[in-house]
């Protein structure tokens, strides 16, 4: 008998799951989004129901996913807990990527009373990178230095900016203004976004400067590391024109005077960067991501290096960052859904590289979508 999926929005990522768990013969697919347009968009692509429905509300929704055997989240952030918590309520399996500010592990106990198995953070950065260093963890014996770059860019470079991106503008200024926390000889310590800049080479584009930025989530409790960062990478000088913007006040929130007007001046920077930084559907674009993990086995030192290199894919038109977030998430989906993963509670994506078999399925299911972890291990 086919297992029921429900996909809980169908923005660029929420279509490129649908897409993706469609075609799976073993699965029967619903897509459910407030938008007609996106829903048609999505049904003109792939073999699956859609349903028009309001996701913020919460008692519609649970009744809506009662037959279905597992739920794939692709909410918009503000929406992710809510449609979470009554995703733990009713006992369904669930892989998440809405990037909730919420921590979901507050919703464990209830998981765990209805025996819903949840993993959240599901993408590739926060998701396929703790995945990646928690099957180091699971490996080394103690962890000293740990470390994730990541980054999503164009291949054309346009000044001033030199980036592009499929998100609104304030969803990256976020970013670039939130302190970044990271772990230092064991402690957690904020440091501000945007700071610590260093090149690194990368064989398919050349130079990348990657920067402090506030991405290690769960990882700061759940993995013990001397030192751990994460930073984000873009071209060269954009971070030094970021910094500028901030310090000269751009991406304020508190409103100003202006004639006779308040206004935000992030608001007004968001604004004019709207179309500036909009990455067109079919531009060429690239998602890149180096995990370096060091450590010791055995009164040993390795160092282990996951790398992946992604493209936009032209056959299908989707977009690599729609890959690399979407399928870590689809195939965890078939996992829960297909009862291969059984742990009822509220897990971190760092818990399925802590399982050899998990990983090695997620790993193999990715390079079957043509999305590859390149690693390396070398003694120091």
């Amino acid at each position: 008998m086919k297992k029921r999926i429900a996909v809980l929005g169908c923005g660029r990522i929420g279509a490129a799951i649908a897409r993706d768990l469609a075609g799976d013969n073993d699965l029967e697919v619903c897509v459910f989004d407030a938008s007609e347009k996106n829903l048609a968009s999505v049904r003109a692509s792939a073999t699956v129901r859609t349903e028009i429905a309001d996701l913020a509300d919460i008692p519609a929704l649970s009744a809506k996913l009662t037959p279905f055997d597992a739920v794939a989240g692709a909410l918009p952030s503000r929406l992710g807990f809510d449609a979470l918590k009554a995703i733990a309520g009713l006992g369904k399996p669930c892989a998440d990527i809405s990037f909730m500010i919420e921590d979901p592990r507050q919703l464990d106990d209830l998981a765990r009373a209805s025996g819903a198995t949840i993993v959240y953070d599901c993408g590739v950065a926060p998701g396929l990178a703790n995945i990646c260093i928690g099957r180091s963890h699971a490996e080394l014996d103690a962890l000293d230095d740990v470390v994730y770059y990541v980054g999503g860019l164009p291949w054309r470079r346009q000044w001033p900016f030199d980036y592009k991106a499929p998100f609104a503008p304030s969803d990256v200024i976020e970013e670039y203004t939130r302190p970044a926390r990271m772990i230092e000889n064991g402690a957690t310590v904020v440091k501000p976004a945007l700071t610590e800049p260093e090149l690194l080479d990368f064989p398919q584009v050349g130079t990348l400067e990657g920067f402090n930025t506030d991405g290690l989530r769960s990882l700061l409790d759940t993995i013990p590391a001397r030192n751990m960062r994460e930073k984000t990478l873009r071209y060269p000088g954009h971070c030094a024109l970021m910094r500028a913007f901030r310090e000269t006040g751009l991406f304020d929130t508190s409103p100003m005077r202006v004639g006779d007007a308040d206004i935000r001046p992030i608001d007004m920077t968001s604004k004019i960067l709207a179309d500036m930084w909009l990455l067109e559907a079919d531009e060429p674009e690239f998602t890149v991501l180096r995990v370096i993990v060091e450590g010791t086995r055995e009164g040993r030192r390795e160092r282990h290096t996951y790398d992946l290199f992604d493209e936009r894919d032209a056959a299908t038109g989707m977009s690599s960052m729609a890959r690399t977030t979407a399928f870590p998430c689809t195939i965890v989906a078939r996992m829960l859904a297909q009862g291969q993963l059984r742990a009822p509670g509220v897990h971190p994506p760092e818990w399925i590289g802590g399982q050899s078999q998990a990983y090695e399925t997620l790993i193999e299911g990715l390079r079957r979508r043509n999305v590859h972890v390149a690693r390396t291990q070398t003694e120091l």
